[in-house]
């Protein structure tokens, strides 16, 4: 096809288009137009209060339907807030599930993407059938649940596009018939999609960089309008243009790199033209491509929060109408004879009629079921009323919920609250009508936003029992990184789609050898080195999770974790949650620390992780084959996990079991490392070991302590162990190497508040930890950075003396 000519060169094409191709070309006009009036449309019905906020991607239409026509069953989407003429384009977006995720309706049925709990224009396919097991992908358009940090995306599209290089590589996998629903033959492109001002974050050049480097099928597409809300491309990207700055990726005959495109939004030959070339660069070469579509518009601003005609001057306004990508092709449709001017008028107001239809009926089905529920509670509140000595103050109630315009369900429940509040010492029949409504309500609720943090199924890794190692009579002493090695070498083996990569993990199988010879015996596909990149060796490992594989994600130490927390927290924890159970990302990532030197050695910032990644298992064994039975455990279920191996472990001598890839680890169970019955320690990771060495010495002034090592954070004690341990003991003493109000805070809320522990305290319960700083360099920089064996012992002392002086007289007075 022509290139489209601007305005002043436009002039009669010599193609003639068949009538199929002139149906098509309508065709792909009235969904760009239809999409178009689904954003006038939100809009108004945002700005009038019928939802809470509004995004949209008016402007982008006509690229999108150019993407969406060469993107293939099995290929996978990993965008942003901007792609609902894309996600109509291929089918897994309708107008009323636009709008009814616009109203946050919490239903999956009216809602499928993420049941009311994301803001609109987040979208995402269902992976998932409803017992948790994996659907054909294959068969499917697929699309991972986007996120709202600005390139967030990213790394995520990075993993989804390497699947497709592992599943073509990969000597055995497709040739078992449970993978052939992940894969044809590694054939799927992974499609990306992001602002250009957004490509301004770090994670976007770190993507782009190790793509170039891993060379995977992906076509990255960036809709370039100019701005970054109201700041212009000027303050955001050298040269003004991402495809300038990009031109040292560009690959060549004699180097591998990534092979960069660029089209202008409003041309629609063109843009069927670079889409279909993008396409078969990456599903035939795997090569990854970045399309850089220019010249985009944006008709009504960034959001509904605010109007471009605060930032944008008149004379870029009168621009964007002229080169918006709908009046562009409009009036070339009429140039070409593809469309009369009153045959698209019939179009478009056919198209605007069928938006309006299905917002109506979003609308209705939101508002009825919330009608529903406000008829049941006010015949509730009304009958009690009749009752009660506080009518009138009951009809106010009434009165307030049924006077908002948008019926929320806070307005409900509350109202029934509200009521039971003010007739709480009246005794009345109607009163136990309402308590039942509001607890049905409130498990009904719990489904609807709390629901799917983690697997509820019977694949969730905490149906995992334990099975403990067994020994030899006359067990090997080894390192403990050889009993991590050996196991990993058996889940290799027993799980073909088991691989691990990251930093020095390759070559050299790890920084202390805990994967050494694996690449030998696996090959680099399985078990691979990387950059120094941790937010996209996240990115990787959470992609092809959501792929069907069993990655392992190692970040070299506890401390680098900080560069892939964002994606950590706002990325994985929420996969599950985000979708409503509708995809699932079983990664595990592997890291070590605590105890080492320096300060960028010595992280131990357990508060922040289990606070920021709820979503995510949180295992630190104090021992590795302690971590080698956690591996185990959560390979058998289907939950991401972070895994934080004792660095001082590695080279200490432990017994090596015999039943190596089997014996498990249960997930949120503690262990009584040592029983006692004076007072509980409660800790784990290698401040544990510390512990344990002190028992002897407590014991020589006459202390039992009990020693529970956690061995997870999250889940934390689902048995409630520790607090039986408590009853018996009446003190407690937690200890933890995080900072002062850390995860120390986080156990004592647990077993003291959570399992009702302040019943059986005889004395304060008590925390040691870390100083607030990050330890300090060397043998001393950790004595006095961290909990020592004086520490311990003295503070277990303490208590007890506390109690009875007499026999435990003070150490210092």
């Amino acid at each position: 096809m022509a290139s489209t000519k601007t305005k002043k060169e436009k002039k009669s094409s010599d193609i003639s288009y068949s009538q199929e191709q002139k149906q098509e070309i309508i065709s792909d006009y009235k969904l760009a137009f239809k999409s178009r009036e689904v954003a006038y449309l939100g809009r108004k019905e945002t700005l009038t209060g019928k939802a809470k906020f509004g995004i949209f991607g008016d402007g982008k239409e006509m690229p999108q339907i150019a993407m969406a026509k060469y993107f293939k069953e099995g290929d996978f989407r990993a965008g942003y807030y901007r792609d609902q003429t894309f996600m109509m384009a291929i089918g897994q977006v309708t107008v009323q599930q636009f709008f009814a995720q616009l109203y946050a309706h919490a239903n999956v049925e009216e809602e499928p993407h993420s049941g009311g709990r994301q803001m609109n224009a987040h979208f995402s396919t269902r992976s998932l059938n409803d017992d948790g097991s994996w659907r054909d992908l294959t068969a499917m358009k697929n699309t991972s649940p986007d996120i709202s940090p600005t390139a967030g995306q990213m790394s995520r599209l990075l993993g989804l596009a390497e699947a497709s290089k592992v599943y073509r590589n990969h000597d055995s996998l497709l040739e078992q018939d449970e993978f052939q629903k992940f894969s044809d033959g590694g054939n799927e492109v992974a499609w990306g999609t992001i602002g250009d001002a957004s490509t301004s974050e770090g994670i976007f050049w770190e993507t782009i960089n190790a793509a170039g480097v891993l060379q995977v099928p992906m076509v990255m597409s960036v809709w370039d309008d100019g701005y970054g809300i109201s700041v212009p491309r000027k303050y955001q990207t050298t040269k003004e243009s991402i495809s300038e700055v990009l031109k040292g990726f560009q690959r060549t005959e004699e180097q591998e790199g990534i092979e960069i495109l660029k089209v202008k939004a409003w041309d629609y030959q063109a843009l069927m033209e670079t889409y279909e070339k993008a396409e078969k660069i990456a599903r035939e070469e795997h090569v990854p491509v970045l399309v850089h579509v220019t010249e985009v518009t944006q008709p009504q601003g960034h959001s509904t929060s605010g109007s471009h005609e605060r930032y944008k001057s008149d004379e870029r306004l009168e621009w964007e109408e002229e080169y918006c990508c709908l009046n562009r092709t409009r009036s070339w449709m009429i140039e070409e004879d593809i469309a009369s001017e009153e045959e698209i008028e019939a179009i478009e107001k056919e198209a605007e009629e069928e938006v309006k239809e299905a917002q109506r009926a979003a609308w209705k089905s939101f508002k009825s079921e919330l009608k529903e529920e406000l008829e049941t509670v006010t015949a509730l509140i009304e009958d009690l009323a009749s009752e009660s000595s506080k009518s009138e103050e009951l009809n106010k109630i009434i009165k307030d919920m049924k006077a908002p315009i948008v019926p929320l369900r806070k307005y409900i429940v509350s109202g029934a609250r509200k009521a039971l509040r003010l007739t709480r010492d009246e005794n009345i029949s109607a009163r136990t009508e309402l308590q039942n409504w509001l607890q049905e309500s409130k498990e009904a609720n719990s489904y609807r936003y709390d629901s799917h943090l983690y697997s509820e199924g019977e694949q969730s890794p905490l149906n995992v029992e334990e099975n403990p190692p067994v020994y030899s009579d006359d067990p090997k002493s080894v390192d403990g990184r050889v009993v991590l090695r050996d196991n990993f070498d058996k889940l290799f083996e027993k799980y073909p789609e088991t691989l691990v990569f990251g930093e020095d993990t390759g070559k050299l199988g790890d920084v202390n050898k805990g994967l050494e010879n694996m690449q030998d015996k696996y090959g680099e596909l399985r078990v691979s080195d990387t950059g120094i990149r941790e937010a996209t060796i996240l990115g990787q490992g959470i992609g092809m999770a959501l792929r069907g594989l069993r990655p392992i994600a190692e970040i070299q130490y506890l401390d680098y974790l900080l560069y892939c927390f964002q994606g950590l927290s706002d990325d994985l924890a929420t996969v599950r949650y985000r979708s409503m159970g509708g995809q699932k990302a079983p990664l595990i990532v592997r890291t070590r620390g605590h105890r080492l030197e320096g300060i960028w050695h010595t992280g131990s910032p357990m508060g922040m992780i289990i606070n920021g990644i709820r979503g995510v298992h949180v295992c630190v064994p104090r021992n590795l084959t302690e971590a080698a039975g956690m591996y185990n455990s959560l390979l058998k279920g289907d939950d991401p996990a972070l895994v934080i191996e004792p660095l001082n472990a590695y080279r200490l001598k432990e017994d090596l079991p015999e039943n190596l890839g089997e014996f498990t680890v249960p997930l949120g169970i503690p262990k009584v490392v040592s029983e006692g019955t004076d007072i509980t320690i409660v800790s784990y990771g290698s401040t544990c070991n510390i512990c344990e060495d002190v028992l002897p010495e407590l014991e020589e002034v006459g202390i039992s302590a009990e020693l529970i090592d956690v061995r997870t954070l999250l889940p934390f004690d689902r048995k409630h162990d520790i607090v039986e341990s408590l009853k018996k003991t009446n003190r407690i003493l937690f200890v933890d190497e995080d900072v002062p109000g850390g995860a120390s805070a986080f156990m004592m809320n647990k077993v003291i508040q959570d399992q009702k522990g302040y019943y059986y305290l005889d004395s304060e319960p008590q925390c040691l930890t870390a100083k607030e700083h990050r330890g300090a360099y060397g043998s001393d920089g950790d004595y006095f950075s961290k909990p020592n064996e004086e520490d311990i012992f003295e503070a277990v002392y303490a208590l007890m003396s506390e109690a009875n002086p007499a026999k435990y007289p003070p150490i210092y007075e």
